[in-house]
């Protein structure tokens, strides 16, 4: 993957106000695991488990396995050390097109 599409997948699995949340409470309070992460946060394990999937594929969080509070084995979240370059030049090497919200297609001059 090159930077540029790194840069593009790491914005887009932050534009989601729960996967910002989730890095803020991972910066905040350190590694934690999916029922904890899931209770703070009012919504169900697996919902919560497609977010932390997505910020992991982006490379913004990694999980180990450990042990919870109750003696059973979890999967433990930390948030990663990010700084992404968020200048025009940055955005402009990802070299975005227009797509349409309406058909999915992308834009060209021709139209």
């Amino acid at each position: 993957m090159t930077p540029a599409e790194n840069l593009n997948f790491q914005l887009q699995a932050l534009a989601n106000p729960v996967r910002l949340w989730i890095v803020a409470e991972l910066h905040r309070k350190g590694a934690q695991y999916v029922s904890e992460l899931a209770r703070k946060a009012g919504i169900s394990r697996p919902l919560l488990k497609m977010h932390l999937r997505r910020l992991e594929d982006a490379e913004l969080v990694w999980s180990e396995m450990g042990t919870a509070d109750n003696g059973k084995a979890a999967n433990f979240f930390t948030v990663n050390p990010f700084d992404l370059p968020l200048t025009p030049e940055a955005i402009a090497a990802t070299n975005p097109e227009p797509v349409s919200l309406a058909n999915g297609r992308k834009g060209t001059d021709d139209e």
